[in-house]
This record gives structure tokens, sequence and C-alpha cells, in this order.
């Protein structure tokens, strides 16, 4: 869809950079920079091949690095910790919906991305140890996380049983046999008046801040609880081992704090 149209009914050793840049440019325009970084991949793979295999002599593609446009990126807005008190109390009192009311403070309790919480079933959850295993396949890094589960985010779990019957600790509202839908969370931040100040992959980067500031733990095991990629691979194999009790410590200190918080407004 994206090439052929404009290159495939022309000979390989015909097509020039000009060519292949204009293809390109087409597929920024309507802003799919992701995309374009693949077609260009795919052509240079193709026009590759022609030259290996004798059909051309350059490679009109080799020639494109620096050329495509990159999308900006963006943090998510985060919200102030001095207005934490006033959201937490909000939510609490709100009339959002039971399971979307439990799946956000969750999110917020774990400090997990919102695409791990919404896909959480049951089999994950490991009460006696008080921990949640989410599976490689599920993880951004494409790495087990293990997730210490403090006594507020066991509670929200035991009172989910009631609301779960698909396999789904968070199911969608109105299919249980679903997961929550994408969407449901951050709506909940609209509603109840928060939307310009924070979203809810944010708060990730409100409990990194304020674990930071504490002083009370290592950087290393909060960048862990975060299931941040370590690129150097010893550390990483060190991760993978250490930290746990540490990371106990830290989610119900986080845990904690955030329940004085909300006891604050």
């Amino acid at each position: 869809n994206d090439i052929f149209p404009y290159l495939g009914a022309s000979r390989v050793d015909h097509i020039s950079p000009k060519d292949v840049l204009e293809t390109l440019r087409i597929v920024e325009g309507r802003g799919s920079y992701e995309t374009a970084t693949r077609v260009l991949q795919r052509i240079n793979a193709v026009c590759r091949y022609s030259v290996q295999t004798g059909r051309a002599i350059t490679n009109p593609a080799s020639e494109m690095r620096g050329a495509l446009k990159t999308k900006r990126v963006t943090k998510s807005p985060a919200m102030d910790k001095k207005d934490l008190p006033g959201f937490l109390v909000q939510l609490q009192k709100s009339s959002e919906h039971i399971i979307t009311k439990s799946a956000l403070l969750f999110t917020i309790l774990t400090a997990a991305r919102t695409g791990e919480v919404r896909f959480a079933v049951w089999g994950e959850i490991d009460e006696k140890a008080r921990e949640w295993r989410i599976p490689a396949k599920r993880m951004k890094m494409n790495s087990e996380h293990v997730v210490p589960l403090s006594s507020q985010a066991m509670t929200i779990l035991e009172g989910m049983k009631a609301h779960s019957v698909g396999g789904y600790v968070f199911p969608g509202i109105k299919n249980q046999h679903k997961p929550l839908s994408e969407n449901t969370m951050l709506y909940s931040l609209y509603r109840l008046g928060f939307h310009s100040r924070a979203t809810v992959h944010g708060f990730r980067a409100v409990f990194s801040s304020l674990a930071n500031e504490s002083g009370l733990f290592d950087k290393d095991a909060i960048e862990r609880q975060l299931a941040h990629q370590e690129r150097n691979r010893v550390r990483a194999a060190y991760h993978r081992s250490e930290y746990l009790e540490q990371r106990r410590e830290l989610m119900q200190w986080w845990a904690d704090y955030l329940e004085k918080q909300g006891k604050r407004a």
C-alpha cells in the first residue's frame, strides 16, 4: 500500500534516491513516522538484494540515514505531588465504577503500566507470596517482571474477586470475559478533572520522583521496580535476582505514603 503505487511499476535499477525519498515523504505526510522507517527498511532490503543478485548496480535506499523525520517524544504529564491528596480523596469519593476505580488505584500502587494491569489474570497473582508475576510476553522489555504487592494492593485484589469471573483481574465493565478497555482509566481522569495535569502513565514518574527524593531506597531498586531496561548485561543479570526484598519495602512505603496523602485532604 505504501510502496507499490509509487515504485511498483519501476525497474529496480531505474529507481533513484529521490524517488525513494518522495515515497517516504508521502508516508510521513500523514504522520506515520514509524511506518516510514519500516517502509525504508523494506525498500532497502529489496534493493540490496537486487544489487547482490546483479539486478542493479547501486542501492538507492542506502543513503537515507538522517533523511527521515522522527516523531517528537513527549513525556506523559505527571501529577504534581501537591495535587495527590486531593486527587486520591476525590477518586475514592467519586461515582466511578468499582472496577475502574480499583484498576486505577492498583496501577498507581504498583507503578505498573496500564497495559500490564489491564491484561493481568488471576494466574499471575501469588497471594501467599504477595507477588504479581507478569510474564515476559506482556512486558515491554520481554522479560518476566515480579511486582511485590503491598497490603493496600492486596486489599484491592480481594475486593475484585466479587467482580471478576472471566479470568481477568480487572475485567471489562460490560463484558467480564474481556480486559478493561484501553482508555477507561484515562477517561476517569478526564471526568475527575485531572486530565490536563496527569495521565495514568505519568504516575510512574511521580512514584520515581518521590521514591528517589525519599533517600530511603537504592536507585537501582527503584529502576527495577519500574521494569526499566538495564543496558549493561552484567548489571541486568544482577537486577533480575536482586532487590526483591528492598522492593517489597519500597512498595509498602509507597502504598503507606499514598494512604497518608489521601487522609491529608
